[in-house]
């Protein structure tokens, strides 16, 4: 009977877990203070959602009553309230770290999860930490959370006797939702209890399905809402000082206005007149030898929030606008380039987005950079001429992307860059899917896009690629191919390395969904790839690779994996010529990683490297060591070196060219070289309050080619000694970054920053080896620039002001 009984109550369970919660929003003319209280009439009737549920690590368990957590929710014509009571039965444990706004560091945390839409495509979240500091970002299951967008809310959270309560403003202007006199929206709550690591939903999110936005719950009972003009604007200054040994110290001062307007509820304008990124995050440049660009992250704030629309098809690289000049100068007999700009300015960008009811959603984005010259000098009568590298560009991105069935959805995207004048011009067209069963237990994705550049000579390339996977339970797995051409190229407005090949992948993986006596997640997955090379046939890449990632009761991490490559593969990009290719023989590759609990005052994080070829004395190994000490839950250090080796390793140097009669091919040379890497970073963080922080960034880079010896390339992909070859290319590339900023939130959406910065970079083919030396060379020469830096930008809300207005009046 008893057995009977349990059997009953576990079916009663898995049906209350399978069903939407429901709470209903309670309309209220009283002005709500946003002071963790909750001590408004209006909230002491408001419906509860209560009865959380594990989210990780035991999926499904229940929280327990000493921890059980209460949410209510109000609204009016301005915005929706959130009101949290988070129980505690040790209060005194409480974890609140305070950190930057999006770095939650070691606190507890309550979040709110809102679709305006209901169609379980998008969140809109919204974080609190215990320690009053708040967070924000988009959320899908394609891209994940992407911290990068910033909204305007208020929030407050306070420490009780009892645990912790969270009151939170949302201005309807900060979400996304349809026109309709009734409201019906997609919800979660939820909460970490960070001592713990345990993280808990109202509404049951089921470990067991690969989604996440389609198992909230739902919001009833906003209605007859009318929602005030959404126009914001946001005016800053700033002021540069720039100082550098043997230079002229000068001061700048900028300003601009960057728009914020609501055509509808559900679509919004951001434009940026007069851009200023002088306080954006340095590049962590690197010694490049390999036959493609480095990319960086995108820093600036106008091309990151907001743009989960444009990243679809993963089609645009922002860091094409406003980057480096696209053309080089052509230089005449004595002639040298004198001066030419690292970077084109931005003049202007706009950007719409939105979604329909229909669950249409469009995003345009425009921007034009400026007419950019490169200074050419004479080097025998000392005259300069300007030649344009970069002529006034438009940038245009479209993308229409249909949601259906909450959980699948259907892309075109459209790319376009336009040239002034007799220049390269380029268009690139995507249709993109994500196809998902009802169930989201299987997935069908993938792309096709469509390239054409407009140029000397017109090119046309094809990139194709299809995923199928198996995306819920302990056993899943996926595989796929993809098809490029040689001509395929979107890389004025996107980011792509290799082309003129064909693959085929696949995926195996187990994973744990509950924890174990001594797993809190446990995961292993076998992975196999082969490319080929599209017109030859010749095999570009071969392995078989199997790694383990886990996480104990004690939460700490540790990783572990094995690649092996167990064929010659051929090489068409390190050339750098048609046709051409390197042999790379056989090799392993082995990792391992372990980062303990960031919950303790001391944390380390540890991980290796070793790769060995099936070649005389060619390996690589390398490792990183990660050490951070939390003072106290103001002051936090971290430290990170990281040392990477490459013995015996073959790379492109140069190339000879042939008699212009000759039909023997040029002659490319590589080097037999040894490649050392270090890099040395030193982090800081003292929060004087939530609102308040100063933050600490160095970086020390080195890595250096010392050239054994002189190899040429065979026709058949061998090397061959070149002993003729007697220039130095040797590379020894070096760089020192520092920055020590102040940060203060003085308002809502409004923003006082400081920031010094001190910052050099070299780059040699005389290789001096003494590390000391080097450091102090760097910092010491005329390289060394010092920059100091103000920015005041103000958060101005239309309604806000219009509302002053009419009280005075």
């Amino acid at each position: 009977m008893k057995k009977l009984i349990y059997f009953g109550f576990f079916l009663l369970t898995m049906w209350s877990y399978g069903q939407k919660k429901t709470i209903l929003a309670q309309s209220t003319p009283q002005n709500i203070i946003i002071d963790g209280k909750l001590d408004e009439a209006a909230w002491q009737n408001a419906p509860i959602a209560t009865d959380f549920v594990m989210l990780d690590p035991d999926n499904g368990k229940a929280i327990p009553q000493e921890k059980r957590t209460e949410v209510k929710v109000l609204y009016n014509n301005d915005a929706v309230y959130i009101g949290a009571m988070m129980y505690d039965n040790e209060p005194s444990k409480i974890l609140k770290e305070i950190s930057q706004r999006d770095n939650f560091g070691t606190a507890d945390l309550f979040g709110v999860f809102i679709n305006g839409f209901n169609d379980g495509q998008q969140d809109f979240m919204f974080y609190v930490s215990a320690a009053d500091v708040q967070g924000d970002c988009i959320m899908t299951d394609a891209n994940g959370e992407d911290y990068s967008w910033d909204a305007v809310w208020i929030s407050k959270a306070t420490l009780t006797e009892n645990g912790w309560i969270v009151e939170i403003k949302i201005p309807y202007s900060a979400l996304r939702f349809s026109p309709e006199n009734k409201q019906t929206w997609g919800i979660n709550f939820f909460r970490e209890i960070k001592r713990e690591r345990y993280k808990y939903t109202w509404n049951f999110v089921d470990g067991k399905i690969g989604s996440f936005t389609q198992q909230a719950g739902i919001l009833e009972g906003i209605e007859n809402i009318k929602p005030p003009t959404r126009l914001f604007l946001m005016p800053y200054a700033s002021y540069y000082l720039n100082a550098a040994e043997g230079q002229k110290t000068y001061g700048t001062i900028k300003g601009g206005i960057d728009i914020k307007y609501g055509i509808n509820d559900a679509f919004t304008v951001d434009a940026i007149l007069i851009p200023d990124f002088g306080q954006t995050k340095y590049d962590d440049q690197i010694l490049n030898l390999g036959p493609f660009e480095q990319q960086f992250n995108e820093n600036r704030a106008f091309f990151t929030e907001g743009t989960d629309l444009f990243s679809k098809g993963k089609m645009f690289y922002s860091r094409r606008i406003g980057g480096a000049p696209s053309a080089e100068p052509e230089l005449n007999e004595n002639e040298e380039i004198s001066e030419i700009p690292s970077a084109v300015n931005l003049l202007n960008a706009l950007k719409v987005s939105g979604r329909t009811k229909g669950g249409l959603g469009i995003g345009v984005l425009n921007a034009v950079t400026e007419k950019t010259f490169a200074v050419i000098k004479d080097t025998i009568t000392g005259e300069t001429r300007r030649e344009v590298v970069e002529p006034l560009t438009n940038y245009n991105v479209l993308v229409l992307d249909q949601r259906f069935r909450k959980n699948s959805s259907v892309t075109l995207i459209n790319t376009n860059v336009t040239r002034n004048g007799h220049f390269r011009d380029a268009n690139v067209t995507g249709l993109a899917w994500d196809l998902n069963t009802k169930a989201n237990t299987y997935s069908l994705f993938g792309n096709v896009k469509y390239s054409f550049i407009n140029d000397v000579e017109d090119k046309t390339g094809v990139y194709s690629t299809i995923t199928f996977a198996e995306t819920s339970g302990n056993y899943r797995y996926s595989f796929g191919t993809d098809f490029v051409t040689k001509d395929f190229d979107p890389n004025d407005l996107g980011i792509n390395f290799y082309t003129n090949y064909y693959n085929f992948y696949g995926n195996a993986n187990y994973r744990i969904l509950n924890p174990t006596k001594r797993f809190n997640t446990f995961r292993i997955n076998y992975n196999m790839y082969t490319e080929f090379n599209k017109e030859s046939g010749k095999l570009q890449d071969n392995n078989i690779n199997a790694n383990l990632n886990l996480t104990t009761i004690k939460n700490n991490y540790y990783g572990t994996g094995i690649t092996f490559y167990p064929l010659e593969t051929y090489d068409y990009y390190e050339p750098r010529a048609d046709n051409r290719y390197v042999a790379i023989p056989r090799r392993i590759e082995t990792w391992g990683s372990i980062s303990t609990n960031y919950n303790h005052k001391f944390a380390i994080d540890l991980n290796g490297t070793f790769n060995v070829f099936d070649e005389s004395e060619r390996i690589s190994y390398g490792f990183d060591i990660g050490p951070r000490y939390r003072f106290s839950d103001k002051l936090l250090l971290t430290y990170f070196f990281s040392y990477f080796r490459r013995n015996n390793n073959k790379g492109y140097i140069d190339q000879i060219d042939s008699d212009d009669n000759s039909n023997t091919p040029n002659d490319i040379i590589f080097a037999n070289r040894n490649v050392i890497t270090y890099s040395n970073t030193l982090g800081g963080k003292y929060a004087i309050n939530s609102t308040m922080t100063i933050n600490l960034a160095v970086r020390q880079y080195w890595s250096y080619a010392d050239n054994k010896n002189i190899l040429m390339l065979e026709s058949n992909g061998d090397l061959s000694p070149y002993p003729d070859y007697t220039t130095n290319k040797n590379s020894s590339f070096y760089s020192w970054n520092a920055d020590l900023s102040y940060s203060w939130w003085f308002a809502p959406g409004s923003q006082l920053s400081a920031l010094y910065r001190n910052n050099a970079a070299n780059f040699e083919r005389i290789i001096d080896k003494d590390f000391k030396h080097n450091v102090s060379n760097l910092l010491n020469n005329d390289a060394l620039k010092h920059i100091f830096s103000i920015s005041v930008k103000y958060f101005i809300d239309y309604n806000a002001v219009k509302n002053k207005v009419r009280r005075r009046a």
